[in-house]
């Protein structure tokens, strides 16, 4: 496939994301901005929810982190149901019957404004960096297949990418992504479809065996309790699963603020209970296509590995143009399909959470304040994507973007659990040094415990982070709530 036709379909591609935006674009006030006047329809909201929650690293990390890990990342995805069943019946009651726009909200209420700051940062340090490395794995994909034909430097390619995000977004925000969201969710799918019908083709098999010769291979295996010091352990992987979902959805603004613009409490379960189960059938379904590609790319010599095997195989190896076309759809479309939300999200947090612009100032200003903090955002995503160029490892992205979050998201955690299990107050100025001093205790400890024991911590380090957090809160706390 030649750049021209690649950069045309991105063109394309973009040209009917900005008519949904032209069509979703009547208001542009705060209140679409941030909730879509709550008027969202639950199942539009579950179904581009998958879209967001995969985004461009499952649709490229997972797949080619079958040959090494095999299918150990669903010991993952069955905690994530655990962790969604408490968002739903926890979570969101609470951030419902606060009627929060932010839910960091809930903190100030609870601790104060010193712990409220620190969870609102703490959010927007993990979503600025989240947000990066997904479309700095996207970036450089497209860097490959189409601008480094055309001269085009990666900066630029970086920043034409969120400048397209900002333009279907700048106005309307959540109320047009809710719409994007389908739309991308559902060229991804199509993508992942498409790719398994021509590979699983070309391998010779048909649909009555597929799931037979996927059952009968090494690289299904999916349950792993041999040596329990891995951190690829049944174990660790559930319960790593299970809080991984409560702080990078529940506690995560991004996805929160998509439930929050449901009409009721009861849409929002009900968008949170099908949500989980599309979204582990699709896990499964990205897994069973890294096995097809990992299979076919040894039959094949093809030497590609980890985050460049579905790539290479796409749009190199002969599989033809339709296969082509789709994996350039659909890796942009799980790219921005989270990416959008981020960056509306980052928008939201730091208007209401940081600036207090519903507090501070008048309606008019508000709507003016939040336009200039978007461009703002755009142009910090820019800046931390071209850094990641220049210092990331060699390594499946997905990995390193989960053990990130173990770090950035384990604070979240212990705040909310104290706030929502015990009736303690805590020294409220203090909260922000407990908030730091927890990752960087777990990050010795993770150190350590590996140099001496060989245990690895990998995705449970959030719960240590989150523990040691409590355990911190403990140690500030006053008389009960």
């Amino acid at each position: 496939m030649e750049p021209l036709h690649i950069l045309l379909l991105i063109l394309g591609y973009f040209g009917v994301l900005l008519g949904i935006s032209h069509l979703t674009n009547k208001g542009g006030s705060n209140e679409d901005f941030f909730k879509a006047s709550k008027q969202s329809p639950w199942y539009l909201v579950a179904f581009g929810m998958i879209g967001a929650s995969l985004s461009g690293v499952t649709f490229i990390s997972v797949p080619g982190w079958v040959e090494a890990s095999k299918f150990s990342y669903f010991q993952v995805v069955l905690g994530y149901t655990v962790g969604y069943a408490v968002i739903g019946t926890v979570l969101l009651p609470l951030y419902y019957r606060l009627n929060l726009t932010s839910i960091y909200t809930y903190l100030e209420g609870r601790f104060g404004t010193a712990s409220y700051k620190t969870g609102a940062s703490f959010f927007l340090l993990s979503r600025v960096v989240g947000a990066s490395f997904r479309l700095y794995l996207v970036a450089i994909v497209l860097q490959e297949l189409v601008f480094n034909a055309m001269n085009v430097p990666f900066w630029a390619t970086v920043t034409i990418t969120i400048l397209l995000i900002w333009l279907y977004t700048f106005k309307s925000g959540i109320k047009t992504i809710v719409w994007t969201d389908t739309l991308q969710t559902l060229f991804m799918l199509i993508a992942v479809g498409v790719a398994i019908y021509f590979v699983s083709e070309n391998l010779g098999l048909s649909a009555g065996n597929i799931f037979g010769f996927i059952a009968d291979s090494d690289l299904s295996q999916i349950f792993f309790f041999d040596d329990w010091k891995s951190g690829d352990h049944f174990v660790k992987q559930f319960i790593s699963g299970a809080f991984i979902a409560i702080v990078m959805t529940g506690l995560d603004q991004d996805m929160m603020q998509k439930n929050l613009t449901c009409r009721n409490l009861k849409d929002a379960q009900k968008n949170m209970f099908w949500f989980t189960i599309v979204l582990t059938i699709v896990n499964f379904v990205f897994l069973a296509l890294g096995l097809l590609l990992t299979v076919y790319a040894q039959q094949n010599g093809i030497h590609a590995q980890r985050d460049t095997l579905f790539p290479t195989i796409a749009t190199q190896s002969g599989l033809g143009i339709g296969i082509a076309i789709f994996f350039i759809l659909g890796l942009i479309a799980a790219a921005y399909s989270s990416a959008d939300s981020a960056l509306t999200a980052l928008t939201t947090s730091f208007s209401i959470d940081i600036l207090e612009i519903e507090k501070r100032y008048e309606k008019a200003k508000q709507v003016m304040i939040r336009k200039r903090i978007h461009i703002l955002i755009s142009l910090v995503l820019i800046a931390v994507i071209i850094i990641f160029k220049y210092v990331i490892a060699d390594a499946s992205v997905i990995a390193k973007l989960f053990v990130f979050a173990g770090y950035t998201y384990g604070p979240l955690l212990g705040l909310y659990a104290f706030g929502l299990f015990t009736r303690w107050n805590v020294k409220d100025k203090w909260v922000p040094w407990v908030a730091i001093a927890a990752p960087i205790l777990g990050y010795g400890i993770d150190h350590y415990s590996n140099v001496w024991f060989g245990f690895e911590f990998l995705f449970f380090i959030l719960i240590l982070n989150g523990a040691l957090t409590f355990l911190g809160l403990i140690l500030i706390r006053t008389q009960k709530h």
